[in-house]
């Protein structure tokens, strides 16, 4: 319970900053609850977080079974903490203040300005930072400690198998069908003619923009950058090293109302905006334009890959001699990596509709015709799908599903690891909790001090 409380602690942070804010504007009247080491959990904090659980979902329990977990979370937290403070544990700076920052933008993109984040919790920015800061310092030092305890985990095939072999039968998970999916692409190159056309068409924008037209309003009807072509072209407030380097070194130059010339990233080309600069951060509108591969580009790679096709199933090449010598994709022997779960399996849900679509007409062992396919970088381009292979629904066992119980049994290792360590130290540090929750039954002893 507690493994998987603490693991996701960004957003429980994320959370808890947001709701100490409000409670220090409703001025709640506060009490020490729990005390670890030198570290004080108020009973404010515990407060912050029972509102959060409430607004959740699937919450179950009553209030005081509700606070009562909460406040062992907590404690837990505290033991890792104080244990930094004995081991001397650091984190940098530089790494303190990465993360700070990274968090602000979060904050400031989501109530819109640094003006308004300031005005939500009635406090300056500076206030806002130093209280962040110790917030984040403290999840680094937990967090640190806590990889100190898991990193050093492993299990042996031993351990593997004797963690399957004590699963209850009527315990062990069905596996739904998988999939095995390998793949040879083609991306056809885009022409200069290609990029000259859009960068016309992007440099005809900006001298409407310049004769009078609203940029926001061009940014919606052109704009080819789904995310920010609704809010007219509007990203929010970044800092630098969060966008392409060519569209930041001109972005934090510009002027208020500024318009950049053409820019040319990864991502395509844009005109700029500069709509707000508060310190090292910027607010920018965008037009985005992407130079598309050419019809007559796009034939040709579907061509390649029909003779491709034609010469694996033949036999004259065999579809890995293929992917070596064709493949523009780079996973190893074509496979595609299921991005959920870093396994080259998937469940037919984890599939993109196009690919599931194809696979579901192949047999094992089978390829398809060429279909076309968008890349990670927005781009036209074919490939060819072979189904490598199919499993049946089965439960979970040693010879198809090794990976799957490795992880299993791995993952409990690791909770038993962290179990031994808050039972030791749980009783070896000073704590001390407000009488108020001695009744709660905790699952560890915390009542030692």
């Amino acid at each position: 319970m507690i493994l998987k409380k603490i693991i996701p602690a960004f957003s429980i942070l994320v959370l808890l900053f947001t709701f100490q804010a409000k409670a220090q504007q409703k001025q709640v009247i506060d009490q020490v609850a729990a005390v670890v080491g030198k570290n004080v959990i108020l009973q404010s904090d515990i407060e912050n977080q029972y509102i959060q659980y409430r607004l959740q979902r699937g919450i179950s329990g009553s209030a005081e079974t509700i606070r009562c977990q909460i406040l062992e979370d907590l404690l837990f937290q505290k033991l890792m903490l104080n244990q930094a403070e004995i081991d001397s544990v650091e984190v940098t700076d530089v790494q303190i203040n990465q993360e700070m920052e990274r968090r602000l933008r979060y904050f400031i993109n989501e109530l819109g300005s640094q003006e308004k984040l300031e005005a939500y919790y009635n406090k300056s920015i500076n206030e806002i930072k130093n209280e962040l800061r110790r917030l984040v310092k403290d999840q680094m030092l937990v967090q640190e400690v806590q990889n100190d305890i898991m990193n050093s985990v492993e299990v042996t095939p031993s351990e593997i198998k004797n963690y399957y072999r004590t699963m209850p039968s009527d315990s062990i998970p069905m596996v739904n069908t998988e999939y095995e999916i390998a793949q040879i692409v083609k991306k056809p190159p885009i022409s200069i003619d290609e990029k000259l056309k859009v960068k016309e068409r992007l440099f005809d924008l900006r001298k409407r923009i310049l004769a009078g037209e609203r940029f926001s309003t061009l940014a919606v009807l052109y704009s080819e950058d789904p995310g920010s072509a609704r809010k007219g072209g509007e990203l929010g407030f970044y800092g630098r090293g969060e966008l392409y380097p060519e569209f930041e070194a001109v972005a934090f130059k510009l002027k208020d109302g500024e318009i950049s010339e053409i820019v040319e990233t990864e991502a395509g080309f844009h005109i700029i905006q500069m709509i707000e600069r508060r310190g090292e951060y910027v607010n920018v509108r965008h037009i985005l334009l992407m130079a598309k591969v050419s019809p007559v580009a796009l034939e040709k790679a579907k061509n390649e890959l029909d003779t491709i096709a034609t010469q694996i199933r033949s036999g004259e090449l065999s579809f890995e001699e293929a992917v070596e010598k064709y493949s523009d994709y780079e996973g190893k022997s074509g496979l595609l990596l299921n991005p959920y779960t870093g396994s080259t399996l998937f469940e037919a849900d984890d599939l993109d509709q196009q690919v599931s679509f194809v696979i579901d007409k192949l047999q094992p062992g089978e390829l398809s015709d060429p279909v076309p396919m968008i890349t990670e970088e927005g781009k036209d381009a074919y490939r060819l799908l072979m189904l490598k292979r199919k499993t049946t629904p089965h439960k979970a066992n040693l010879r198809d599903d090794y990976n799957r119980i490795q992880a299993w049994a791995l993952q409990k290792k690791k909770q038993e690891a962290v179990d031994n360590w808050i039972r030791e130290k749980s009783n070896s540090a000073y704590v001390r909790i407000n009488e108020n929750f001695m009744d709660c039954d905790f699952d560890y002893n915390w009542k030692n001090e």
